[in-house]
């Protein structure tokens, strides 16, 4: 059995065991935690930090989470609502006037957090580098015409969310989403948490993995469509390569390129599932949590090919919100029980050709040690 190291209160017990498990079988190195009443209960980590197995898995070990940090990004805009400097049925155009160009002035605020905008390409972008330059990509982005009637579909924003969420909040406050996030979140907090990751962590950073038998060229693909052939990858196409070099790291990328482990996932989004505070620190009020779990779409994602259901910035799952990222990791947090359950790993798996439960066998034994 592989050492898992950290703090897990006895009734979650079988947290610990569960990770020592995947650590033991698919797992390279990886960290779970679980905070309640945002507080920590379990905050435990173990394997290693490289493929080589030579560096071990530390408790200030980081890793890049991908789609993770959109839970991140979802999370600024709720706090600005929340402050009333924004308003989530309002259209985009009222904050970025160049955005209601092509048809889009009906784009709603909360249609950008849903994914039902209407734009989940980048039009522009087919190289990563690209990706980069942020003045360009969202100059992009108000440029496009929507693919659909916003707010009537859903289709999964990938790499466009971040960009459209974070230029609403660099509109309002003048700061990027990674400069917002670091002062208003990551900070008051005490979360080791980065959008974007500035040059003195990269020491601390395990890098991605890819899957079992694939090289770091292996990339997102986009999901087949309704009629099961795959949908042409629209974009830039992001390389386990790509998101391991670091100019990705430099750069802002609010959908994907956020950095943390979880023990600062679960810190951050412990604050939606108790009520705005987490650690005696409160960023938003309880009314202003409650969009995170309010169903904005239900029905068949285009892009996912999927039933979902999206909230203001979160995938709903039964009494749970949270979101993913590509490879693994995973946030789900429980406002009933005020639970928040995380797990991070550099352990790529391909999900077309493995099962991945890993997150989830995380957080269902999270919930075992709630009876």
């Amino acid at each position: 059995m592989i050492d898992v190291e950290g703090f897990c209160e006895p009734r979650f017990a079988a947290v610990r065991e569960a990770l020592a498990a995947l650590l033991g079988k698919d797992d390279v190195g990886a960290s779970a935690a679980v905070y309640i009443d945002g507080e920590p209960v379990v905050d435990i980590w173990g394997g290693y930090a490289d493929a080589d197995r030579s560096v071990s898995w530390e408790r200030d070990t980081i890793v890049g989470v991908n789609s993770t940090t959109k839970n991140m990004t979802a999370l600024c805009a709720l706090i600005l609502a929340d402050r009333g400097r924004l308003d989530l049925s309002a259209p985009v155009y009222a904050y970025w006037p160049e955005f209601a160009a092509a048809g889009k002035e009906n784009v709603l605020v909360r249609h950008v957090l849903s994914h039902t905008a209407g734009l989940p390409h980048l039009a522009g972008p087919r190289a990563v580098e690209e990706l980069y330059d942020r003045e360009r990509v969202t100059a992009g982005l108000a440029a496009q015409a929507p693919d659909w009637e916003p707010g009537r579909a859903a289709g999964y924003h990938a790499l466009t969310f971040g960009f459209l969420v974070g230029e609403i909040v660099r509109r309002i406050t003048g700061r990027s989403l990674g400069e917002f996030f670091a002062e208003e979140v990551a900070e008051p907090l005490g979360a080791d948490f980065h959008i974007g990751l500035p040059a003195e962590h990269d020491h601390r950073l395990a890098p991605l993995i890819p899957p079992p038998s694939l090289t770091d060229d292996y990339t997102a693909d986009a999901p087949p469509g309704p009629d099961g052939v795959p949908r042409e990858n629209t974009g830039a196409a992001v390389r386990v390569k790509d998101a391991n070099s670091v100019a990705w790291r430099r750069a802002q990328i609010p959908a994907v390129n956020g950095f943390g482990n979880a023990r600062s996932v679960a810190l951050v989004q412990s604050v939606l599932a108790n009520q705005g505070t987490a650690g005696g620190v409160r960023l938003l009020s309880p009314r202003g949590c409650e969009p995170a779990w309010q169903e904005v779409f239900r029905g068949e994602d285009r892009i996912l090919g999927t039933p979902m259901c999206w909230t203001a910035g979160f995938g709903k799952f039964g009494n749970t919100f949270g979101w993913g990222g590509w490879g693994g990791s995973l946030v789900a947090s429980d406002p009933g029980s005020r639970m928040t359950v995380a797990y991070v790993m550099n352990q790529m798996i391909d999900r077309d050709r493995q099962e991945d439960n890993r997150g989830m066998e995380i957080i269902m034994a999270a919930y075992s040690g709630l009876h």
